[in-house]
């Protein structure tokens, strides 16, 4: 998930950035705070966010995995899917297990368009009496328009735009939250609570982009700065921005939608066969009945053969490798291309994620990244970079 554009991006990839004027930009509830923190502000999915404090990317980014980031993302669509028949409406659009989820557990999910292809990735959790989603913020105008178009019908599908998002992502999130929110160190990954804090609505799942244990907290937008203050006023927790989240979800091995996956990409290209339960597939008691499900089941199985698959590369030089960089095979063919790259600064190496022939995709193959016309060597690699440090219990 994590947006829909990188995170100093405000076009889709390969049309001219054009930053909206200043005065056009969407504020989120943490705005004023994130100036007040010193932050340098830029265009992000229609929003003025933080890219960055004034300790720096490289800063923030080790702080998260050393102890306790906090995340403004707000910019994200919560929506409700209410109505007896939502479980079964949402299943008919995405191409995962809804109607086995247990009570307040979370699952990823992907939108599809007919043609197989992925609109947006997405989060939900059964909170009972209607289902929660989470979608990129960039896509959420388009997404919500999608879901009531589709399944508007048989279950009422409701903006939440009054609510804030915040995250809080790294190994003392746990240490730092349940000083305000007791019980949460309960929660497992990929599974939400309501809690009650200083007469607040909040639910958090344990869920985030980072690769990090961690929470994802929705809150009343009136109520987001004060938690926000609550939570930075915590000797573990720092603000964090876009930058760092970036390059944190990038060593997790995390998509980026806008950047690794798109309408142009399916599930089984993306490498994300994974998100689709053996439920969905063929043979399974539910299998099919989501758009594109013919291509994309095809595709995973093995029926078709894929013109390209999404891969983790690594540098051989100390050479940063960005998004949009050609990749050639050892004799200089054109095989495929970089959608996300930057020196990770856990691992301190140039990693990347992007696409390339199957041929050329196992683990180990060398492949040539063109950057400034010279010639850098890249191994395809196993993600996560950096291991996942989720708490399974």
């Amino acid at each position: 998930m994590a947006g829909c554009h990188g995170p100093l991006s405000s076009s889709a990839p390969g049309v001219p950035r054009v930053p909206a004027p200043q005065e056009e930009l969407l504020k989120t509830p943490l705005h004023a705070l994130h100036v007040e923190l010193g932050a340098r502000m830029v265009p992000f999915a229609g929003y003025s966010m933080p890219v960055q404090y004034p300790a720096g990317l490289m800063a923030e980014h080790k702080h998260t995995r050393a102890a306790a980031g906090l995340f403004d993302v707000s910019h994200m669509g919560q929506l409700r899917l209410e109505g007896a028949e939502a479980t079964a409406a949402f299943e008919s659009l995405i191409p995962v297990d809804v109607m086995g989820l247990g009570l307040n557990r979370q699952r990823y999910g992907l939108l599809l368009t007919d043609d197989g292809t992925i609109i947006d990735d997405l989060m939900f959790v059964n909170r009972g009496d209607h289902l929660f989603v989470v979608v990129n913020g960039a896509c959420k105008v388009g997404d919500i328009a999608h879901m009531q178009q589709r399944i508007g019908a048989p279950c009422g599908v409701v903006p939440m735009p009054d609510r804030a998002l915040l995250a809080l992502q790294g190994p003392q999130a746990v240490t730092a939250l349940q000083r305000l929110l007791p019980g949460c160190e309960q929660l497992v990954f990929m599974t939400g609570a309501a809690f009650t804090w200083e007469g607040a609505d909040l639910f958090a799942t344990r869920s985030g982009y980072t690769g990090e244990d961690g929470f994802e907290i929705s809150v009343p937008g009136d109520r987001a700065e004060a938690f926000a203050r609550a939570l930075l006023a915590q000797p573990e927790v720092k603000p964090i921005g876009l930058g760092a989240r970036n390059s944190l979800r990038l060593e997790a091995g995390l998509c980026l939608y806008g950047n690794d996956i798109d309408t142009t990409t399916t599930p089984a290209e993306a490498a994300l066969g994974w998100a689709i339960q053996k439920v969905r597939r063929t043979g399974g008691a539910r299998a099919g009945g989501f758009p594109g499900a013919e291509r994309v089941l095809a595709e995973l199985e093995g029926r078709t053969p894929l013109a390209r698959k999404r891969v983790g590369l690594i540098a051989q030089e100390r050479v940063p490798v960005r998004e949009h960089t050609a990749l050639q095979s050892a004799d200089g063919a054109p095989i495929g291309e970089v959608t996300s790259g930057l020196l990770g600064p856990s691992i301190d190496q140039p990693v990347a994620m992007g696409y390339v022939k199957p041929g050329h995709a196992a683990i180990g193959t060398v492949v040539h990244a063109i950057v400034r016309g010279k010639a850098v060597p890249m191994t395809v690699s196993a993600m996560p970079f950096v291991p996942n440090r989720y708490h399974r219990g």
